[in-house]
């Protein structure tokens, strides 16, 4: 591989981490626990924004409620966390990386 090739992967790269980033930034998934009566609005920078709870559960037992906002909130995380790897994939396409590297 020549140099200007490699040069040219490199900026591709590098143009494509910052669309990625950007695209992240407004991304919002949602995780959900107990069926979806308690949800977890996360955005592509791991903030949790918004945290929805059933009017079922408000007389519920305070640990559980507090078990289950811990569900939602890690199932939004993990949403993020998949979504950011494909993007990634996505990004690389048929471009190779020397053995070692990885993003």
């Amino acid at each position: 591989m020549n140099i200007a090739k490699m040069m040219q992967q490199a900026k591709k790269m590098k143009d494509g981490m910052a669309q990625m980033q950007a695209e992240l930034a407004n991304l919002e998934v949602v995780g959900e626990a107990a069926n979806g009566l308690v949800k977890a609005t996360v955005s592509g920078n791991h903030q949790v924004k918004r945290i929805d709870i059933d009017e079922s559960l408000m007389s519920d037992d305070k640990t559980m409620l507090e078990d289950l906002i811990a569900v939602a909130v890690n199932a939004g995380m993990q949403q993020v966390e998949e979504t950011s790897k494909a993007k990634q994939k996505d990004m690389m396409g048929g471009m190779s990386l020397p053995p070692g590297f990885s993003l």
